[in-house]
């Protein structure tokens, strides 16, 4: 006798897109806060309005399944609105860098071949006249209302038809979203992303992490990266809350975790440095934190241990890419977790250390290679280059991250440096992430960054880039030598220049490649 389909089918039918999720959790959660930023507060029911006005506007004005829509902005909840009215209509979204010269822009609004952009104020003045060169951009909408030519996005809202609109059915193996690279070693290249990778990656994370409807999730990620991206749509998958900073600052970070009693707070290494160098912190109550997450670039073991102490719950590491559309690897809640540690595979997924030299040999337990990584988050390819797309993705599905990473034989991964990083000193191979976690490790020091310098004999040495902590005046002698009681000799940093702050992209990573030498150099040794 066929008993039918499950009750869990009929009642929650899987997600084919993110732009289904809003009018879900509406109707699910309808009076429930979904999104608290600067400005506004929102219940899932005024987000799913909101959103479905914007469909209809951009519907109206011309936008059909399968177009290109951009968005430019801080953190705001109008970015929120307009990325799921995009993706409800059957939109493709391109959600792009606030630190995009207006070059950059009009490149990638060219290459992508955006019909709509949607856009703050300030970014809008920083693109000057590059637009006018982009031949396939028919609207420009400003978030904030700049006059002229410019729709502003409020009579984009408020003059859009209130009816329920229906979110286009998609294939989920269809385009959802092109999400440019930094393009550190050329032109940023749009990494195409399905829908259905979009869809998994969040739900892989909300379960992998124990979301619920009582999460309260601070975060200060950019909403277009895709970790920003998954923090929120995650969170609001589960039917939680999100607390939105338009950007990160340390005290007001401290401060909404305590005002809303977060249970969760997201963010990059440099976030939870410059927190735990925050005056005033052992005053703070973090005590409704019950796990954070940290993921962007490896961290240092000391600042896990020492949030851990200080909130009393689980720092949770992940590792991700643009090319996975979010998280490939992470701790699930109630496992070992493991410091120093990625975690293991998202599920359907898969993971693998491969030899540096030939790129095919296996690596064994410990040993350092390039990790690999296959499954259904993996891009569709970049946009418009299949020669990139051919060099990075292997005829057998397996994407090369860049990262060098080794494996327990157990499952876990641990992210070494970035292969692109790495220092080659008199033949030997030393990974700035591993001299930086040790001198964060140093009471003296709030943030380092450890670059690449030429060296006539060595070939390359390293050079560390220090930002003191409060009150502390260390010494560029104190610090190598501490270097030197942790690391072999070939890892001890050439020189210890001290800042005042370190290059961050718009996400809090660090841009080792813009770290520069403060003159004269501190110290130089023999």
């Amino acid at each position: 006798m066929n008993a039918g389909p499950a009750v869990g089918a009929t009642l929650f039918p899987p997600l084919d897109s993110l732009g289904q999720l809003l009018p879900r959790a509406a109707r699910r959660w309808p009076r429930r806060t979904a999104l608290i930023t600067d400005h506004r507060t929102l219940t899932f029911e005024q987000l799913d309005q909101l959103s479905s006005r914007v469909a209809h506007a951009l519907t109206a004005r011309g936008l059909r399944p399968g177009d290109r829509v951009s968005l430019i902005s801080q953190n705001r909840w109008e970015w929120i609105v307009a990325y799921h009215g995009a993706l409800r209509c059957g939109a493709v979204v391109n959600p792009l860098n606030v630190m995009l010269t207006g070059e950059e822009l009009a490149y990638i609004l060219t290459d992508s071949g955006t019909k709509v952009l949607l856009a703050s104020d300030e970014r809008l003045k920083a693109a000057g006249d590059a637009l006018a060169g982009v031949s396939t951009l028919e609207r420009v909408v400003a978030f904030d209302d700049v006059g002229g030519d410019v729709e502003s996005f409020e009579t984009l809202v408020e003059t859009a038809d209130t009816e329920p609109f229906e979110p286009v059915s998609v294939n989920p193996g269809s385009l959802a979203c092109i999400a440019y690279t930094s393009g550190t070693t050329g032109r940023p290249k749009g990494a195409m992303q399905s829908h259905l990778s979009l869809v998994l990656n969040c739900a892989y994370t909300a379960t992998m992490h124990v979301r619920t409807p009582d999460d309260v999730v601070v975060t200060a990620l950019p909403s277009a990266h895709v970790y920003g991206n998954v923090a929120i749509n995650g969170t609001l998958m589960a039917g939680g809350r999100v607390v939105l900073m338009t950007r990160f600052d340390p005290e007001g970070a401290i401060r909404r975790i305590e005002q809303h009693r977060a249970t969760l707070f997201e963010g990059v290494p440099a976030m939870y440095a410059t927190m735990l160098a925050t005056p005033g912190l052992s005053d703070a109550d973090l005590s409704s934190l019950t796990r954070s997450t940290v993921g962007g670039q490896t961290i240092a073991e000391s600042v896990m241990n020492a949030w851990e102490a200080l909130t009393g719950a689980p720092m949770i590491e992940l590792w991700g890419m643009t090319e996975l559309s979010g998280l490939g690897a992470t701790h699930a809640l109630y496992a070992p977790n493991v410091h120093g540690s990625i975690g293991v595979v998202l599920p359907g997924n898969e993971l693998k250390v491969v030899s540096i030299e030939d790129g095919v040999s296996e690596c064994g337990p410990g040993d350092p290679g390039e990790l690999m990584a296959r499954g259904p988050l993996v891009t569709m390819g970049y946009c418009n280059s299949p020669a990139a797309t051919a060099d990075t993705i292997t005829p057998g599905g397996w994407l090369h991250t860049g990262d060098i990473a080794t494996h327990d034989g157990a499952g876990r991964f641990f992210v070494v440096d970035r292969l692109k990083d790495m220092i080659l000193t008199a033949g030997y191979n030393v990974y700035p992430a591993e001299i930086e976690r040790v001198l964060i490790g140093h009471e003296a020091v709030a943030l380092v960054a450890v670059g690449r310098e030429a060296d006539r004999v060595k070939g390359e040495v390293a050079h560390a880039y220090v930002v003191p902590a409060p009150g502390s005046s260390p010494s560029a002698d104190e610090l190598i030598g501490y270097c030197r009681q942790h690391l072999a000799a070939y890892k001890v940093p050439r020189a210890v220049h001290f800042v005042d702050e370190l290059p961050t992209t718009s996400s809090g990573k660090l841009m080792r490649r813009n770290l520069r030498q403060p003159a004269p150099p501190e110290r130089t040794q023999g």
